[in-house]
């Protein structure tokens, strides 16, 4: 998603110019074409997964297999090219068998029925690569049923561009690390329960945003937490400058064990919500207000000086918002230690919440998915759109 070029907090003021909670995000017919993209690959995959199982069928024999019943002999394999409504494929590996006897009928049944196959798909992609999904299309290119064996390897074949970017090696320091948890809906058999997706945003040296990281939990949990987190550092991401969260008690205890030493800004968003809660509605307003001039002084003195009025103030009036606004409290203005260009970047996690938001308005067609992998899928594909296009702040 195109966006003006800004410079890097780590290397000019004027980073505050930028507003990392508010991206500009692509149109819906961009993410659908990324989609085509990788249906491309999809169609790639079958179609030479399809013609591998035609030659075995063929010759009587699968790969390595010594039979009686042999009928012939593989001889490689040469290349074509195939026009296809989502674009050009170039170099498709068709087999062939040493007396050229053997000619596949992928092609004639793909160029019959591609727009079913095309949208089936992309369905692979978007409702997590089903096996009934697979078998379909699978069987429109062949003409009979594909055994169990080979479903498996396409779903497997399907999944692994998701699996090495989970997989991925990351740097080793990073500027920001945000954490928070999405909830997003999943079918587990016939329910549709509300499931977490805990994810960790990063900001390289340079000001760049990466999701690092994504993982499906039932509860938000210390374990869940703590198993994303180890994984960051087993890929590599051993410095951290800063982590941003919200208040979540496992999450809290996470970070604790696993990033000790780095410091840590609470998210001024929920602790504001929190305390709020606590506040009748007709002076949720004049509360807010002050609040909000606690963390917006210059510096972390005065911030200080108006924190203490404030619980002054309230905690006869309101005890359980000076309580919940007491909570975290150490963590509250760690936001004054760096820059101040860099302050309104770090004071929130909505960095996460609006990159979620805007996933849910690209997959509003989408009321439940049905797998854990469904989802995780189609998240990881709208963010890998999204930086394709190098959003900084």
């Amino acid at each position: 998603m195109p966006v003006s070029k800004k410079k890097p907090l780590a290397q000019a003021s004027d980073a505050s110019t930028v507003d990392p909670s508010t991206p500009e995000l692509p149109s819906q017919q961009e993410f659908h074409q990324y989609l085509r993209t990788l249906a491309q690959s999809a169609v790639r995959t079958v179609i030479e997964t399809v013609m591998r199982e035609e030659l075995d069928a063929f010759i009587g024999v699968a790969w390595g297999e010594s039979s009686p019943k042999r009928k012939g002999y593989r001889n490689g394999s040469y290349t074509r090219d195939l026009v296809t409504s989502t674009g050009r494929l170039e170099d498709i590996q068709v087999p062939r068998d040493r007396e050229g006897q053997f000619h596949t009928q992928v092609f004639d049944r793909y160029s019959r029925y591609e727009p079913h196959i095309a949208e089936g798909l992309i369905q692979m992609f978007v409702a997590g690569t089903s096996t009934h999904k697979v078998g379909e299309v699978a069987q429109t290119l062949m003409g009979v049923a594909p055994s169990a064996s080979t479903i498996s390897r396409l779903n497997q074949t399907l999944t692994q561009q998701f699996e090495a970017w989970r997989e991925r090696p990351l740097l080793e320091h990073w500027r920001i690390l945000y954490l928070d948890g999405v909830h997003l809906s999943i079918r587990h058999g016939d329910q549709a329960d509300s499931t977490i997706i805990l994810t960790a945003l990063g900001v390289d040296l340079e000001g760049h945003k990466e999701v690092l990281a994504l993982r499906v939990c039932a509860e938000e949990d210390k374990d869940g937490w703590a198993c994303l987190l180890q994984d960051l550092r087993r890929r590599g991401a051993t410095n951290v400058d800063l982590i941003v969260t919200d208040g979540h008690d496992g999450l809290l205890a996470a970070v604790s064990e696993l990033f000790a030493s780095t410091p840590r800004q609470r998210c001024l968003v929920h602790k504001q919500r929190n305390v709020l809660n606590a506040i009748p509605r007709r002076e949720r307003a004049e509360v807010a207000a002050e609040l909000v001039g606690i963390w917006e002084q210059p510096t972390k003195e005065e911030a200080v000086a108006q924190l203490a009025a404030f619980k002054a103030k309230y905690s006869k009036r309101y005890p359980e918002a000076v309580r919940s606004l007491a909570e975290d409290e150490e963590h509250l203005l760690t936001f004054y230690e760096f820059p101040q260009s860099m302050h309104r970047h770090i004071q929130t996690t909505n960095a996460i919440e609006s990159l979620f938001s805007n996933v849910r308005q690209r997959t509003d067609q989408i009321d439940v998915f049905t797998t854990e992998m469904s989802c995780l899928t189609i998240v990881w594909a709208t963010i890998q759109d999204i930086r394709l296009h190098k959003i900084s702040v």
